[in-house]
């Protein structure tokens, strides 16, 4: 299209409130419990805030809910203390006509290193026998030879398979890179699906005028996906115009789990595709219910909304996810120099382009912010290069889009860890060592055992055996000591509920036991 007038904006001011004549289907797929809460609840939605919204979720008539990426594993052991696989069978337990879909991160899972084949293959067939029917997988590097091997092992499982297509703004990120990554996902896996997925929220409708039309070109008859976040105010135009495009599925998240730093809003997004004529079957009363119980959740537990944020163009500059940020004025105001924030973002940018552009999701964001952050603090640029760094740049974790500057690649290799061999060596497999220390623990518990150091796994399970973490008090009750709280002046008062028993004692300075 040439015409510099957004179609879909011309189209919705054309119809004068009429509605528009019927046109194609689009579906949706959810990531309200996925990517919704990880973009604005750092990732805390807990197993019983799934369970209680979830059945409703099954009405809706989603394509597809997004239901996993490695960091709700993570999450959910080191900081909720829950099993993350027991939540896995109850939200299938509870949604059995709905498609709950997983997300592979490369062969890291949740770790940073790479993982032995052994431990990547049968997460994948754990996330098959814990019920996942859709199965897809990205890479930070784009490296298809990284992520088709799982995604194959999937397909010959039964399920479905999508393969990410990771979108970032660089010289090296153009068009036709993306279209030939798309073509080795259909040649190396047999996907069923490409998913456009841009994390960063850096799409415009500019750049998906000529990207979704040549991706749409090769891909035959799969359908074509389109993931992107609100950082910048103009995902939910980006959604219309790759709609009006060719996409034939949109990510959208429920608000108030929406915008800003996650999807945007289910509501918004399906009211202006309905207003363009295309038909979009999904439960609006569903949705308006689930909508109602997000914002409970959020007012009972202190959780924020997400709120629609301003055009920032330096964004485009150092292109870090929204979760950073904030972690990076703490990691400045800590060592005394937070007036040096700006200058934090363009030591990013300049980290990233020096490192032949890595994308900035996981686990490449976080090695770029890292470097950026040593540089700023010691005075020195690459004076301390962090392990990941090192490796990295050595081919650890995939091929290169481009080639860096032998000069700084001599120095990053020279101030590195020693230790760490200059030629990547094969990964002994893992499980076998697990199996014998472990002899009387299932798959799944010996595939969070390889993800997660020290005695993080056994703190979850003993967390789990002792009834759950009292630090993250399941909804249903903390609304009960609330209410009971308020409604008591002094004295002891007390709740019976079946076998539990809620006790609160008030004296004449309103203090609870």
């Amino acid at each position: 299209m040439t015409s510099s007038t957004t179609p879909s904006i011309a189209a919705l001011m054309s119809l004068g409130g009429r509605p528009a004549n019927s046109r194609r289907e689009i579906k949706i797929i959810d990531t309200t419990l996925r990517d919704g809460h990880q973009s604005l609840w750092a990732t805390r939605m807990r197993t019983d805030h799934i369970v209680s919204m979830i059945g409703d979720f099954d009405q809706v008539g989603f394509e597809q809910v997004d239901l996993v990426a490695p960091i709700q594993f993570d999450v959910a052991v080191r900081y909720l203390k829950e099993d993350p696989w027991e939540r896995v069978r109850l939200a299938h337990q509870h949604a059995p006509n709905s498609k709950l879909r997983a997300l592979i991160r490369s062969r890291n899972i949740a770790s940073f290193d790479f993982l032995p084949d052994d431990v990547i293959m049968a997460w994948v067939e754990q996330l098959y026998a814990n019920g996942f029917r859709v199965i897809g997988s990205f890479d930070g590097l784009n490296d298809v030879d990284n992520i088709a091997p799982g995604l194959r092992r999937a397909k010959e499982l039964g399920a479905s398979t999508f393969g990410a297509v990771s979108f970032c703004e660089s010289p090296v990120h153009t068009d036709e890179l993306f279209v030939a990554k798309a073509i080795e996902l259909i040649e190396k896996a047999d996907v069923d699906a490409i998913m456009l997925k841009d994390a960063g929220g850096l799409l415009t409708p500019d750049r998906v005028r000529t990207l979704v039309p040549a991706l749409k070109a090769v891909i035959g008859d799969r359908p074509l996906e389109v993931h992107t976040h609100s950082l910048t105010g103009l995902a939910p135009l980006v959604c219309l115009e790759a709609v009006e495009l060719g996409a034939d599925a949109l990510h959208l998240s429920i608000a108030p789990l929406a915008t800003g730093n996650a999807q945007p809003s289910v509501q918004n997004v399906v009211r202006d595709l309905r207003a363009l004529g295309y038909v979009v079957n999904v439960d609006d009363a569903r949705i308006e219910s689930i909508s109602q119980q997000i914002a409970a959740i959020a007012e009972a537990e202190g959780k924020p909304l997400g709120v629609p944020v301003e055009y920032n163009g330096l964004h485009y500059m150092h292109q870090t996810p929204g979760g950073m940020l904030s972690n990076f004025r703490s990691q400045l105001a800590t060592a005394g120099l937070s007036d040096r924030f700006d200058e934090l973002l363009l030591e990013v940018a300049r980290v990233r382009e020096e490192l032949a552009f890595p994308i900035m999701i996981t686990p490449f964001a976080q090695f770029v912010g890292t470097q950026a952050v040593m540089n700023v603090m010691s005075g020195e640029r690459y004076a301390v290069v962090p392990n990941e760094i090192k490796k990295y740049v050595l081919g650890y974790y995939g091929a290169l889009l481009a080639d860096i500057e032998p000069g700084l690649r001599e120095k990053i290799i020279a101030n590195g860890a020693s230790d760490i061999p200059l030629e990547p060596a094969p990964i002994p497999p893992m499980l076998p060592g697990l199996r014998e220390r472990h002899p009387e623990e299932s798959i799944d518990l010996l595939l969070l055992r390889a993800m997660f150091a020290g005695s993080q796994v056994d703190e979850m399970k003993r967390t789990v055996a002792a009834g759950g973490n009292p630090d993250e008090i399941p909804r249903p009750v903390l609304g009960l000591v609330k209410a009971l709280y308020d409604m008591s002046s002094t004295g002891r008062h007390s709740l019976t509920a079946g076998d539990l028993t809620i006790s609160i004692e008030r004296g004449d300075g309103n203090h609870a036991a």
